[in-house]
């Protein structure tokens, strides 16, 4: 029965049931709306958009005023499920079985946003509405997608508004087994481009009158996969660089094809800039060689540095509560791949803290009511150590 679910629970059970797959809203950033703006949260939306890309809605929600300025970031968007025949519960129903409620979202991350909205809605009751500073939440739609009309235009508007903001938790699962587990306090970055060697097409009984570009596209990827970038140090993990296609677009068995391509991605730390890198990975191909085919490295325009936040009082004020309600210091890491954290940190200090990742993606997503509860929880000690009652 709905009055037996608690503020968390409910409001994540209801979010599941809006089909927010990318880029469409889905009744989820509405719903949020309406509880928000109930409690005297101020709310915008805004849609933004770009040739080229979808049109993707927005929130901003905020009540109080003054500092501290804490946001709250996070996504309503999810990924396609999938063969839905595959789910033992419809992935937009929100079925709760056995303490378990069911939904595409559930950790990735609607079951965030609702521990949070619950934590903030139950602060704001809690205090009549009147904050010692501002709490805000800056929820996206495009997180999944291209990322393009989301939280980097979101934040821009703000900016605009004359918002400036003090902290922020993004919502993200960061647990790997367990709630508590640990606090992201940054990411790798994120480089991404496309090797293509450019021969001369003709028939293999031929091959004088052809240039192969294959031989060529093989050592240049021998080359790349050859590298040792880093060792790691204290704050990251290695770097590493991952072929992710290879692709000659070549059916036929007697044609020497006239071009091929390798896709890569590299996720690096912070020995690397985006710039040093993309340089180091373009001498390296130079010092290839001989070759017969030309070739032409091109880096996609998404790239993304490491950051790490240095803000002592955000991730102690984090930390304390996470022991608090689970009994365990949480690990700071900065594992994983990238987060809409990379378009924060240029605005705020930034931590990621969620639930447990483990079913992320797959069918039959899910998440413990419990942990939802027990999330919640630690958001609202979070919100009572950054906005002390007077």
């Amino acid at each position: 029965m709905t009055d037996a679910l608690s503020p968390a629970v409910a409001l994540a059970r209801d979010l599941l049931r809006c089909p927010s797959v990318t880029p469409a809203e889905g009744g989820a950033l509405a719903l949020l709306e309406e509880r928000l703006s109930a409690a005297g949260f101020a709310v915008t939306r805004m849609t933004f958009s770009q040739p080229g890309t979808a049109d993707v809605e927005n929130l901003f929600a905020t009540i109080g005023s003054g500092r501290p300025h804490v946001v709250f970031a996070g996504h309503t968007d999810v990924v396609p499920p999938g063969d839905e025949t595959a789910w033992t519960h419809p992935p937009f129903q929100g079925d709760i079985a056995d303490g378990v409620l069911f939904g595409r979202g559930a950790v990735d991350m609607k079951g965030g946003i609702a521990a949070f909205a619950a934590a903030a809605l139950d602060l704001v009751g809690a205090r009549g509405g009147a904050l010692s500073g501002t709490l805000s939440f800056l929820i996206t739609g495009d997180e999944e997608g291209p990322a393009v009309n989301g939280t980097a235009k979101l934040l821009d508007w703000a900016k605009a508004q004359g918002h400036v903001f003090d902290a922020c938790i993004l919502g993200e699962p960061t647990n790997p087994a367990a709630l508590g587990d640990a606090i992201k306090v940054g990411r790798r970055g994120s480089v991404s481009g496309t090797l293509t060697v450019t021969g001369v097409q003709g028939h293999v009984a031929y091959p004088h009158l052809a240039k192969n570009p294959v031989p060529d596209l093989l050592a240049l990827v021998g080359a790349l996969t050859g590298l040792t970038l880093d060792a790691g140090n204290d704050r990251f993990q290695p770097s590493n660089l991952e072929i992710t296609s290879l692709d000659v677009g070549n059916p036929a068995f007697n044609v020497i094809p006239r071009q091929a391509r390798a896709r890569f991605n590299v996720r690096f730390n912070d020995t690397w800039s985006v710039e040093s890198l993309r340089a180091h990975l373009r001498a390296t191909l130079e010092a290839v060689g001989p070759l017969t085919c030309d070739w032409d490295l091109a880096f996609t325009e998404d790239a993304s540095d490491s950051f790490l936040t240095h803000d002592e009082t955000l991730i102690a004020a984090l930390a304390d509560a996470i022991e608090a309600e689970t009994g365990k210091r949480p690990e700071l890491s900065t594992g994983g791949g990238t987060s809409d954290a990379r378009f924060i940190k240029n605005h705020c200090p930034v931590v990621e803290f969620g639930l447990v990742g483990q079913t992320m993606h797959q069918v039959d997503e899910r998440v413990a009511t419990a942990d939802l509860d027990r999330l919640a929880a630690i958001y609202r000690r979070f919100l009572d150590a950054y906005f002390p009652a007077h």
